[in-house]
C-alpha cells in the first residue's frame, strides 16, 4: 500500500498550528514530520492533529527550541531518539510503521553564520553532528529506512540560487558539502527528491529577510528525503509545496513531499 510522507520545519508548532492542520486537510500527507517544533512534547496541539486522522506521534521536544515530531495516520511506535554529540537537544526520533519501514526525522544544527569552527562553536558542532550522522549510518547500516528533515545543508549547486555567491555562506560551503556527502555515502541513501527530480534549481527555503520572497526567488534546497537503497526505487512524485511559503505568517520552509508505493 502506497503511503505519502511530507517533511516541514514549522517554526513552531504551537504558533502554527493552523498552518499544520491546513497542510493535514489539504494535502493529506499519510506522514508528516514537522522539525523546530519550539515546544515540550506534553504541549504539543494534539488533539486538532488527531481529528484529523493523525492518530499517532513520536516526538522530542524542549522549550522554545529545536524539537522534532511525527505524526501519521498509520501505526507506528518509537525506536530511536539520538543526541548526536551530546549537545542535550531534540534533534532526531524515529518511528518505525507496522510494514517495518523506519522513518528517521532529523534536525540539523544551522550553524551559525560565520563557517569557521575556531570563530564560532555553532558552526563545529553541525559539523560534528552531521559526522556523527555518519558514524551512526557506519556502525548501524540502516535498512528499510527513510531519513527526512531539516539538513540545513543545500549540497548541489543547483539547490541554491548562486552557486558562486553562497560558496562562502553557511549551508553551503564546501566543507558542509563534503560532512554531508559523507554521511549520505555511509548510509548509501539515495536522494529521494533528486533521484524524482534530477535537472533545475529547486529551493525549499526562502529567508525572512527578503521582502518579496517569491519574486527574488533566493532560496535553497535545505529540506531533504533520503532512503536506503532497499527501498529508493519504491519512491517517486516528489514536490515542494512552494505555496505554503507564501500562507498567512508562514515558516520559512516550505514542506516536502515523496510517495512510496511499500
Amino acid at each position: 500500500m502506497p503511503f505519502t510522507i511530507a517533511t516541514w520545519n514549522i517554526n513552531s508548532v504551537r504558533l502554527r498550528e493552523g498552518l499544520v492542520q491546513k497542510l493535514m486537510r489539504e494535502e493529506a500527507p499519510d506522514i508528516l514530520c514537522l522539525q523546530e517544533c519550539k515546544s515540550p512534547v506534553e504541549k504539543i496541539p494534539v488533539e486538532g492533529f488527531q481529528a484529523l486522522g493523525y492518530t499517532h506521534m513520536v516526538a522530542r521536544g524542549q522549550k522554545g527550541y529545536n524539537g522534532v515530531a511525527i505524526f501519521s495516520k498509520l501505526p507506528m511506535k518509537e525506536v530511536a531518539a539520538h543526541d548526536f554529540v551530546d549537545l542535550g537537544h531534540a534533534r532526531h526520533i524515529a518511528g518505525q510503521l507496522e510494514n517495518g519501514v523506519t522513518i528517521h526525522n532529523f534536525y540539523v544544527p544551522a550553524g551559525g553564520d560565520i563557517p569557521d569552527r575556531e570563530q564560532n562553536e555553532k558552526f563545529g558542532q553541525k559539523l560534528d553532528y552531521v559526522t556523527a550522522m555518519r558514524d551512526w549510518a557506519h556502525s548501524d547500516k540502516p535498512k528499510k529506512s527513510i531519513l527526512v528533515g531539516d539538513l540545513n545543508i543545500a549540497p548541489r549547486e543547483d539547490d541554491v540560487w548562486s552557486h558562486k555567491q553562497l560558496l562562502k555562506i553557511v549551508s553551503h560551503t564546501p566543507v558542509e558539502v563534503e560532512h554531508l556527502g559523507q554521511a549520505m555515502e555511509a548510509g548509501k541513501w539515495v536522494d529521494v527528491t533528486r533521484k524524482d527530480i534530477p535537472e533545475g534549481l529547486l529551493y525549499s527555503w526562502w529567508s525572512y529577510r527578503s521582502p518579496d520572497w517569491d519574486a527574488a526567488d533566493k532560496g535553497r534546497r535545505l529540506d531533504h528525503v533520503w532512503a536506503t537503497p532497499d527501498i529508493a526505487n519504491a519512491a517517486h512524485g516528489s514536490r515542494v509545496l512552494r505555496a505554503a511559503r507564501g500562507w498567512e505568517q508562514p515558516s520559512d520552509h516550505a514542506p516536502v513531499f515523496a510517495t512510496f508505493d511499500l
